[in-house]
């Protein structure tokens, strides 16, 4: 019997075509969100074959964007968000500012009104948040410096686009569109907006500061794996959804702060786990959806103004951020880097381009260069981060005797190699690191310790332990750690996939090096030791093993008795 299953269809074609995309972009070193994008081309409605529903696409990538900022959030705090508020705040501002005054003469240029050209300009002012943070946790730069900086500046960004949606009904009726307004009106809209920001910020430092750990750290408590997760999802969705019906904040901020309230919390990295599979699917389908929104025709129709509004995404932006940044006294590296994060737009250019239609204040060709814009900035943002990776790479030497603290605070941009000889090399430094670093301490053997978190790293380095921060699958970072000259390399990470990575990049620099992973599985311990490992150890086996022994133990003491 067939069924209408809209729901189902949309996420199994768009999932299964995403996968065969991504695949064969990855095999042609593109980056699989080129292969999204296509996938989302074709099953929109402007080719041929399966359409998916596009409603439903784009309430599932709003799931992506909350688990995403939630994610985030978690590696968050209040203090790391108040640290860049000097640059962040003006800093998005003014970029705002200078790519709207952009909109607002091409809008000119194409000889539509000033209030065109203003919901133009902001709609292109805005970078996507999916697109923006995939991009800095591939780099492992979310916890540094130029990472804050750029999510301080997103977030920023965020709460000036709730103001926007806010006060653009407002202002149509002030232009004549659909009903009558009056500047009081709008600055009792703007009122309402900001106390409603307010309340939501208070609300969340007040009660969501006590209840959210509270209620994670009793379900912790309960034993159960699946009550856990469960509550790590509801805590995340809910604080979105209530942020956005209770007070008019957009889910992508509620779930933020939602994530940075729970980051105080000891079980945060546990809760950033478990969100984990679901947070990239849901980020797939984002893409994919965007792509959906893609009609080709525009290229041809209308090259000019499509490559117009190309450079005011990717030039003009960019320009305008790296003039700021460096205002305010940062490196260039940090520059680039925001630059770069910035030169691309999407989900809040698609609400605003939307409303503006619907408001009268905007022509639907407006609409359609928004979103060619977005598809093709998106397209091009991970070529622009390669490149730039690339030039930072090729600088390194050059400045690496004036490098500032800020400029080497990720692998990427100065990767020191260990003078360490015959030393044991530690990757992970969580609970079963800490445990190896404890021992070789007390025995007085010299190791270096590869650990993602900065402030682990911190603590080491405060300690006198050789450590770096950083992913050691990055073929710069497990190179710096000398295991040309290492006696052991302990693979202590959880994450079987990334450890057969680093297993397989030490197995080329040293086909002699005694290399032990840790497991989770029997299919983990085959997927490591086919990659190179030496020994690979399972907690339960170990666990087992321990049990056995103390009954054997039991059972001499009781025969010789």
């Amino acid at each position: 019997m067939p069924h209408h299953a809209p729901l189902i269809s949309t996420i199994v074609v768009a999932l299964a075509l995403a996968w065969a995309l991504g695949a064969l972009a990855n095999r042609f070193k593109l980056p699989p969100l080129v292969g999204y994008l296509l996938a989302g081309i074709a099953i929109g409605p402007f080719t041929p074959g399966f359409v998916a529903d596009q409603n439903l696409a784009n309430q599932l990538a709003e799931l992506g964007v909350i688990l995403l900022m939630f994610g985030v959030g978690l590696h968050f705090s209040l203090e790391d968000l108040l640290s860049v508020r000097a640059i962040a705040i003006p800093g998005a501002i003014a970029q705002i500012v200078c790519a709207t005054l952009l909109g607002v003469g091409l809008a000119a240029w194409m000889g539509w009104s000033v209030k065109a050209g203003v919901v133009f300009g902001l709609a292109l002012s805005v970078a996507s948040t999916v697109v923006l943070l995939r991009a800095l946790q591939e780099r492992r730069l979310i916890e540094t410096e130029r990472g804050r900086i750029a999510v301080g500046w997103l977030i920023v960004e965020d709460m000036a686009m709730v103001l926007a949606l806010v006060l653009l009904p407002a202002f149509a009726g002030l232009f004549g569109g659909e009903s009558g307004a009056s500047a009081a009106s709008i600055a009792t809209a703007l009122g309402i907006t900001v106390a409603k920001l307010v309340a939501f910020i208070a609300v969340m430092l007040i009660v969501g500061k006590r209840v959210i750990p509270w209620i994670l750290h009793y379900m912790a408590h309960t034993g159960s794996r699946e009550l856990f997760r469960l509550s790590v999802f509801v805590i995340a969705l809910g604080t979105a959804f209530a942020a956005a019906e209770l007070f008019g904040v957009s889910f992508a901020l509620g779930a933020f702060f939602a994530g940075m309230i729970l980051s105080e919390s000891a079980l945060s990295q546990q809760a950033a786990q478990e969100t984990l599979p679901l947070r990239d699917a849901f980020a797939v389908l984002f893409f994919v959806s965007v792509g959906m929104l893609f009609n080709p025709s525009i290229v041809v129709t209308a090259p000019i103004p499509v490559i117009a509004t190309l450079l005011i995404i990717l030039v003009g932006k960019s320009i305008a951020a790296f003039g700021i940044v460096r205002a305010f006294g940062y490196s260039t590296a940090t520059a680039l880097t925001i630059s770069a994060s910035l030169a691309q737009i999407g989900e809040f250019s698609f609400i605003l381009a939307g409303l503006g239609v619907g408001l009268a204040l905007l022509p639907e060709e407006g609409r359609d260069l928004i979103l060619v814009g977005a598809i093709i900035s998106i397209l091009l943002n991970p070529l622009l981060f390669n490149a730039l990776d690339r030039m930072l790479h090729k600088k390194e030497p050059a400045d690496q005797s004036v490098a500032t603290a800020e400029e080497s605070d990720t692998p990427r941009e100065s990767v020191r190699p260990a003078t360490l000889t015959n030393h044991v090399v530690l990757v992970g430094h969580g609970r079963v690191g800490s445990a190896i670093s404890d021992v070789l301490a007390e025995k007085k053997v010299p190791f270096f310790v590869i650990e993602d978190n900065d402030d682990a790293v911190a603590a080491l380095k405060e300690r006198g332990m050789h450590a770096l921060s950083g992913n050691a699958a990055d073929p710069e970072v497990i190179k710096a750690a000398n295991l040309g000259a290492a006696r052991c390399l302990f693979v202590a990470i959880p994450d079987a996939f990334e450890g057969g990575q680093v297993v397989q990049q030490a197995r080329d620099i040293n086909p002699a090096l005694t290399i032990i992973a840790r497991a989770h599985s029997d299919a983990e311990i085959e997927h490591l030791k086919k990659h190179g490992a030496t020994l690979v150890i399972m907690g339960e086996h170990e666990i087992a093993k321990a049990m056995v022994s103390q009954l054997a133990l039991e059972e001499r003491s009781g025969a010789g008795n």
